[in-house]
């Protein structure tokens, strides 16, 4: 842990220690919640100078509260220094945007468009924002956790199923 405090000392004097809301930790994990509006700069500060080369991956939270609702996370990792590091932003219901990294990671291209698709997070800027599982005029977004579990009636046509089969 201590590798994280010297980490954590050398963002606080840098230019995004401004942009920083909240540092949470978990299991030897750092965890750095961040202002939405500054989100790109962060992460492009993050690749450039501290070296986190590698977009692991990008999720998105539904909390399903009254006030940030939604929880963007970036897992990030610094390959030659061995270092991992989540950063989140936190979203409002009526607003789940937030600028595409996609120009910083191509990585980030797929990931963004299935959290669109799934959650609903709108991410500005993003060279080609569209479904990828579900159909273009699919209005509901199925990961969210009103959506329910067997699905909206009538809204997607499912294959015919199958017989019961004879077993011997």
């Amino acid at each position: 842990m201590a590798e994280s405090s010297q980490f954590l000392e050398t963002i606080r004097s840098s230019t995004i220690q401004d942009f920083i809301i909240d540092v949470r930790g978990y299991a030897g994990e750092m965890t750095i919640v961040v202002n939405p509006e500054k989100l790109h700069e962060v992460i492009d500060v993050l690749k450039n100078q501290f070296h986190f080369n590698y977009l692991s991956d990008i999720t998105a939270t539904d909390h399903y509260t009254e006030e940030k609702r939604f929880e963007v996370s970036y897992n990030l990792a610094n390959l030659d220094g061995h270092q991992r590091l989540r950063v989140a932003v936190l979203l409002e219901e009526d607003k789940p945007e937030v600028a595409s990294i996609s120009d910083l990671y191509s990585a980030a291209d797929w990931r963004e468009r299935e959290e669109y698709d799934m959650m609903g997070i709108n991410f500005v800027g993003h060279p080609d924002l569209r479904r990828m599982f579900m159909p273009e005029d699919f209005e509901f977004f199925p990961l969210r956790k009103e959506f329910p579990l067997l699905g909206i009636p009538g809204t997607i046509q499912f294959p015919e199923k199958d017989p019961p089969k004879d077993y011997k």
